[in-house]
């Protein structure tokens, strides 16, 4: 079981998520991040600290399309531990609909 990031993420990047990760397994890209399925131990802490509420566990119906997208993204993007300012216009793209086609970049971000 693995929890998993999905398209609120995308051009918000809130990072409070990476903060109370006791392992350790988020990733960043270049406009969001992911969660390495094999390093989540499932403890959940991250999903109340998302404030996008893009975080879910990988088990939720409809997920398969994102637990596969944070498979594929979090071996190759750098490794994220230490929380930092989002975006100034975060608060823009929180909850915008199709983010997903609009803006994800698959370009990995700064990482620590």
């Amino acid at each position: 079981m693995t929890f998993v990031v999905t398209d609120n993420c995308i051009r918000c990047k809130y990072m409070d998520c990476v903060e109370v990760c006791p392992v350790d397994c988020f990733y960043e890209g270049e406009n969001m991040l992911v969660i390495h399925p094999d390093e989540c131990i499932d403890c959940g802490v991250c999903e109340p600290e998302c404030s996008a509420k893009a975080i879910f566990p990988g088990t939720a119906p409809g997920l398969d399309y994102w637990l596969a997208l944070n498979a594929k993204y979090a071996p190759v993007w750098p490794n994220i531990a230490t929380k930092r300012d989002p975006p100034a216009d975060a608060k823009a793209y929180d909850g915008q609909a199709n983010k997903l086609a609009k803006y994800f970049s698959p370009e990995p971000g700064l990482g620590d």
